[in-house]
């Protein structure tokens, strides 16, 4: 395994020696992509914050972004350095108003009102009648319409940044041909619960103000609440159009245990980003694992000429 980062400063490349220990660390919402490495110094060598980081791994791009912290200590030729994906620039404030637009409407929009770079943008299907975001991030926004996609229509779209270009695609589309078992991983920590995010009552409620009363539906899972008693999720809704629908999407996503499994030290595989599916087969506290997890977040790690990732694992309904 043969790991580069260069870096473009003022329009020449730069391949610095780079202490052993760079990590790359990708997340499924929330966060841009992450690089973290320490540059030697070098004479006539010069970086500034702005400028372009590549990853190359065996000759393939890994990442690609911009340099936004750089740190030296007195004394030290050691250049400790933070760059951030593409996604970084989406955690500007705004405000965002539309009608009848879909959540990988509103990523292009954004894309092109802040002149980011997009690359393969996936139809997500369900179309918003109104959309109303006040001084949110981009990114809050974003990850705002992918939810309620999910809570409309059961399917999980994950935004990325691929080699500098915006990606949104559908997690069902993103499952590996990768085994995560006891050989390949050093260790690991596994947790179930029904703590967060497991519901088996889900109640959606309208104000009408014509008639100056509340209406609302309800579904449920008696056998689950005689088990686990009442776990009631609850949310406002504009309309009751479509609510029986909704509450019934939201019960069938949410009505199951959440489980959290976390793999230290596993062999690298450079097409494991955040959003990724991998087959897990490890012997848990409670059962026999044999099927597919999704990877909420992978720390790639690179040195020594080896490549080691720590996963971070959920399922149960792929809820985070």
């Amino acid at each position: 395994m043969q790991a580069q980062i260069m870096i473009q400063h003022g329009g020449r490349g730069v391949l610095p020696a780079v202490r052993e220990g760079a990590v790359l660390t990708l997340e499924r919402c929330g966060m841009p992509g992450k690089l973290e490495f320490t540059a030697v110094q070098a004479d006539g060598m010069e970086i500034a914050e702005g400028d372009q980081v590549k990853l190359t791994v065996d000759g393939q791009t890994m990442f690609y972004g911009f340099l936004f912290t750089k740190k030296q200590r007195a004394g030290s030729p050691e250049i400790e350095a933070v760059a951030y994906d593409q996604l970084r620039y989406l955690k500007n404030k705004d405000t965002f108003i539309a009608e009848g637009i879909t959540a990988s409407g509103m990523v292009r929009r954004l894309a092109e009102d802040f002149k980011l770079s997009l690359g393969e943008i996936g139809d997500t299907g369900y179309v918003f009648e109104a959309v109303v975001e006040e001084n949110q991030t981009l990114l809050d926004m974003i990850q705002n319409a992918l939810d309620e996609t999910l809570a409309q229509t059961g399917q999980m779209f994950v935004l990325y940044d691929e080699g500098g270009f915006l990606t949104l695609r559908n997690t069902n589309d993103m499952r590996l041909n990768l085994l995560i078992d006891a050989e390949s991983g050093e260790s690991f920590d596994y947790e179930s619960s029904i703590d967060k995010n497991t519901y088996n009552q889900v109640k959606l409620a309208y104000l009408n103000d014509r008639i100056g009363k509340q209406e609302s539906y309800l579904a449920k899972d008696a056998q689950k609440i005689s088990e686990w008693g009442v776990l009631q999720y609850f949310e406002p809704v504009k309309s009751m159009v479509g609510a029986a629908e909704k509450a019934q999407a939201l019960l069938k996503l949410y009505d199951q245990k959440t489980r959290r499994l976390t793999i230290r030290n596993a062999f690298g595989d450079t097409r494991v980003r955040a959003g990724s599916t991998v087959m897990v087969s490890l012997e848990l506290q409670d059962m026999q694992w044999n099927s597919y997890l999704m990877v909420e977040k992978v720390a790639h790690r690179f040195g020594g000429g080896v490549h080691l990732m720590d996963l971070s694992l959920v399922g149960g309904g792929f809820i985070a």
